[in-house]
């Protein structure tokens, strides 16, 4: 089977997304989740943009992936400015990924009205860039910007430019289609063509502003392109770029590349919603592939012949790649995801047992309350294990109380929790303060429970979402809050929902604080 280099731009391109906006805990999740879903490269940002992709890049160095590449991103030097004066440059090599990324002008009319120099100092900058960066790391790929609408307007051009990269030493010469303008024929055949002549390696980059993003990589793939750019769910700027949740399956399941291992296939889908989740956004449910009803049916004449053979209504198993099968009437899927996770975690759950069913039912009730476990599966796994008779009690809740005080104008409001909480015999009462009332709530409870269980001093909360569920109904909303919590070993999520935003987020601290005193006992 032909390999494709999957290269994922969630983290840059994604984060340009209207609405989205990647702390970087954040992006440090997406990255290990990538890694695990299987992609080859992940781009990282831009190092020397801004304090955040810069403080990304050093915190990255020390995640353990096991399948991905971390790739640092940059443009070309700039004009007047020697290659190894330039800042942008500087930055990549600092970020220390050992691959960069580099984007530079293919279109004639952006060399003249955008960067306003000569078309063979432009030729001058790609070669001189790709080369010092060469010289100085294990890989450079090239990113030639607007490649299609250069190509149509001036192919001559447009292939020097491909040529003053490669003959710098560009490992992969990516052509994008930037304005996301080009239809599926002319990227295949404007692929096919430059295949033929420069005789390289070639990638795709495609934005979806023609709702072409999907085609237009599968084209270029078919004409010669064996390195595919997008991002999980088509997040990014305008229309989004090229989505890898489609293309990945697109290129496996139909046409016989391979992408990514059978086994990361199946996680497709989970990967797509842990992203979701973590841009704080709502799973389009009609995504291809990945969305809630991608497999559902609900008409009569459907659910008939599905029953019988469901390829009749389904262009490929859901199992494939992690979804499942629903019947809207009377929902009988998700037994084997439930199974899938139990494993994961350690736990033995019969595939016919009553716990099952009971997991499954208290799953349906919770997700029609609003909770939703894809990024809070430590939430997931206490509530497999209360289910399973494997949890217990480490403390009672008798009562709290949160107090929220604006004293003037202009200054920060100040929070306080009062808590009272029986621990096996003991009852203890305590108050804190905090930035804020659920983190004031978080104080009081640790305060009152610490000396009880004492290695939860290591324990931080590292980012706190809220999510409104219910559009229209103002402030009496209900609320889903996601909570990530760590310590020097591990990072794990939980959640709550309630129309009380106290409330949703009381159900996510106890469950962190639940999980971290399970997992020492185990």
């Amino acid at each position: 089977m032909t390999r494709i280099e999957v290269y994922d731009t969630t983290l840059r391109d994604g984060s340009q997304a209207e609405d989205v906006n990647f702390s970087v805990e954040d992006k440090l999740r997406i990255t290990e989740k990538l890694d695990e879903f299987g992609v080859h490269y992940i781009e990282g940002g831009f190092p020397g943009a801004n304090p955040k992709d810069a403080a990304y890049f050093r915190k990255a160095r020390k995640l353990r992936l096991k399948n991905a590449v971390v790739v640092a991103f940059g443009s070309t030097h700039r004009a007047g400015v020697k290659v190894e004066d330039d800042g942008n440059i500087k930055s990549i090599l600092a970020a220390e990924t050992g691959i960069a990324t580099i984007f530079g002008k293919s279109w004639d009319f952006h060399v003249r009205h955008a960067l306003r120099i000569s078309l063979e100092e432009n030729l001058d900058i790609i070669h001189n860039t790709i080369h010092y960066l060469k010289e100085r790391l294990d890989r450079v790929f090239f990113d030639a910007e607007h490649f299609y609408d250069g190509y149509k307007d001036n192919p001559e051009y447009a292939l020097k430019c491909l040529l003053a990269a490669r003959d710098a030493g560009a490992d992969c010469l990516v052509l994008c289609d930037t304005n996301g303008g080009t239809l599926p024929g002319e990227i295949k055949k404007t692929t096919a063509e430059v295949k033929r002549a420069l005789k390289t390696s070639l990638g795709i980059h495609a934005h979806n502003d023609s709702e072409c993003g999907v085609a237009n990589s599968v084209m270029a793939v078919q004409a010669g392109a064996r390195h595919v750019q997008g991002t999980m769910n088509g997040l990014g700027e305008r229309c989004g770029n090229a989505n890898l949740c489609s293309i990945i399956p697109n290129l496996q399941l139909k046409l016989g590349y391979s992408c990514i291992t059978a086994e990361q296939l199946n996680r497709l889908m989970e990967t797509s919603r842990f992203v979701t989740e973590i841009a704080n956004l709502r799973h389009f449910k009609r995504q291809p592939y990945v969305g809630e009803s991608a497999f559902a049916h609900k008409g009569g004449i459907h659910v008939s012949a599905i029953a019988k053979r469901p390829e009749t209504y389904e262009h490929i198993r859901p199992e494939l790649v992690g979804n499942t099968r629903r019947v809207l009437i009377s929902d009988l899927a998700g037994r084997s995801n439930v199974l899938r996770k139990a494993e994961e975690f350690g736990l033995h759950i019969e595939k016919d047992s009553p716990q099952l069913m009971e997991i499954l039912a208290t799953i349906k009730e919770l997700e029609n309350r609003g909770f939703q476990f894809e990024a809070a599966e430590a939430s997931f796994e206490l509530l497999m294990k209360k289910t399973l008779g494997l949890h217990r009690r480490f403390f009672d809740l008798i009562g709290f109380r949160v107090i929220v005080e604006k004293r003037k104008e202009g200054e920060e409001p100040l929070s306080e929790a009062t808590i009272m909480v029986r621990v096996g015999g003991h009852i203890e009462h305590t108050a804190a303060t905090g930035d804020g009332p659920v983190n004031a709530l978080d104080n009081a409870l640790r305060k009152a429970i610490e000396k009880f269980y004492p290695q939860l001093k290591s324990v931080k909360l590292l980012d706190y979402k809220v999510r409104v569920l219910a559009a229209g109904r103002g402030t009496s909303a209900k609320v889903r809050v996601l909570i990530e919590s760590g310590d020097a070993e591990d990072r794990w999520n939980t959640v709550g929902v309630s129309e009380n935003i106290i409330e949703a987020s009381w159900q996510a601290l106890v469950d962190s604080i639940e999980y971290k005193l399970l997992k020492e006992e185990e």
